[in-house]
């Protein structure tokens, strides 16, 4: 089993560099055209994905229909465990307005951002119950950064820490009890399309 983990595409707050978390925002014309890149990309790569699957944030899954359209695979019904962390007050804000309020170590207080360990626990439960569910299927999971930092820092401690690219793409493949990454945060397709 292969799982092809992607951030969602570009939204206006993330040119702002608003937090989103929770709150739903959708793609801009950016964001589109960075999901049909992707696309055109997996077209012509050696792996084959049997379908989608999405957060139930609308970025992730208008995304992750650009891309199950063009690949022309189904797309599976949302699932929330896939959702970006809770930031609470934080969300909205940008780094100058949050350390306006709450100084440098703003990340460090109380501020109702979802914990570490509690979205961990939702994606390690979401890749296990893929695991058991669609044994010998290649998925394609379309879900958030803060969401995918803690995924890896659970599956592979701080091996990987670098921060998630919109559109990036990483796929794991399940060996024996481990998930071995194949790739890890590649935006090709993106800078590709640069030059």
């Amino acid at each position: 089993m292969k799982i092809g983990l992607i951030r969602h595409g570009l939204t206006d707050w993330n040119m702002l560099g608003k937090i989103q978390g929770q709150s739903d925002i959708p793609l801009n014309d950016e964001g589109r055209k960075q999901a049909e890149l992707l696309a055109e990309r997996l077209q012509n790569e050696e792996y084959v994905w049997d379908f989608v699957i999405s957060s139930k944030l609308s970025r992730a899954e208008e995304t992750g229909e650009i891309i199950a359209s063009k690949l022309r695979i189904p797309m599976l019904e949302p699932d929330s465990r896939l959702n970006e962390r809770s930031f609470g007050q934080v969300e909205g804000l940008t780094l100058a307005e949050r350390e306006s309020k709450w100084g440098r170590e703003w990340n460090q207080q109380e501020l109702g951002q979802e914990k570490d360990a509690e979205i961990q626990a939702r994606g390690l439960a979401f890749m296990e119950d893929m695991w058991n569910t669609h044994p010998g299927q290649n998925m394609l999971v379309i879900t958030h950064g803060g969401f995918l930092a803690q995924l890896y820092r659970s599956l592979y401690k701080d091996r990987y820490t670098e921060r998630i690219g919109n559109l990036s793409l990483t796929i794991l493949e399940k060996n024996d009890l481990e998930w071995v990454p194949l790739l890890y945060n590649c935006t090709r397709h993106l800078l590709e399309n640069k030059a």
